[in-house]
């Protein structure tokens, strides 16, 4: 049996919100993917290409995610904001993910 791809969305956003693994490896992929170097380095948003961190969230999670990589660790308060930012994130790590392996995870529950 498939999800949905309405059940997919829901268990990523649900994944991303509550689980500190899929937050922190979502946004690290998200800002070494999707973000462009130059977005990187100004820790901005200044491609429309449909992918990377919103142009609100840029400069935030580029921070955040570049602290996670120099340090390996994001203080309780600081991973309460991944948790409650990445969830919008989910189509991204959707079309990041390994397709089979993401819906066995789904239908599994």
């Amino acid at each position: 049996m498939n999800a949905t791809k309405k059940d997919t969305v829901q268990y990523v956003k649900n994944q991303l919100a509550t689980n500190k693994v899929w937050a922190l490896k979502a946004l690290i992929r998200i800002y070494q993917e999707n973000q462009t170097a130059d977005e990187q380095a100004a820790k901005v948003t200044s491609h429309d290409n449909g992918i990377g961190f919103s142009g609100c969230d840029a400069e935030f999670l580029s921070s955040l995610a570049e602290q996670y990589l120099r340090r390996g660790n994001l203080s309780d308060k600081q991973m309460s904001f991944v948790h409650r930012k990445m969830p919008k994130y989910a189509r991204q790590v959707i079309a990041m993910s390994d397709a089979s392996k993401l819906d066995a995870m789904v239908v599994a529950g």
